[in-house]
């Protein structure tokens, strides 16, 4: 916590230029906020901005395969709760389940995009995806249950640090 904090501080003394930045920390797993989340990301990216989504808790879901997590018993109990991309359940009336494939539905009749589609475009895009150490290691996700995609595991302090120098930062 001291290191943190250390940094937070050297964070706030110094002037800091932001340019055409945003950063955003991606911290739920439901549908409706990915959707928020890389529309928001995409949209960015596809107007000059450099974008950086900083995934944690929850949110690892977005950028996690398929496969199931964990290594103790505990983690493997987790790791049943741990969804990819395309199994995300809305935030409100998912009704066990059904409420994720009505959602779906409604999508596809409308023409909007599906959020693992959004993903790719975000990478398509140059959106640099980084997951949260911490996160990953109290969840007991490891990196090679990432997607490929995402450029690298970081702490805190390197989000912050990409904070610091962004003229936009939004937590989802």
């Amino acid at each position: 916590m001291a290191a943190v904090a250390t940094q937070v501080e050297v964070l706030s003394r110094q002037q800091v230029d932001t340019g055409n930045k945003l950063t955003m920390i991606v911290f739920s797993g439901e549908m409706d906020r990915a959707i928020a989340a890389f529309n928001i990301a995409t949209g960015a990216a596809a107007s000059g901005m450099d974008v950086t989504m900083f995934f944690t808790f929850w949110g690892l879901q977005t950028i996690k395969k398929p496969a199931r997590t964990g290594r103790s018993l505990m983690g493997r109990m987790l790791g049943w709760f741990l969804n990819d991309v395309d199994s995300l359940g809305p935030s409100k009336m998912n009704f066990g389940g059904a409420g994720r494939w009505m959602f779906k539905q409604m999508m596809k009749s409308h023409n909007a995009t599906p959020v693992a589609e959004l993903r790719a475009l975000a990478t398509d895009l140059g959106v640099k995806m980084l997951a949260c150490q911490m996160s990953m290691d109290v969840m007991e996700i490891g990196r090679e249950q990432l997607i490929d995609d995402v450029q690298g595991v970081a702490g805190v302090a390197a989000m912050l640090e990409e904070a610091a120098h962004s003229k936009i930062t939004l937590f989802i």
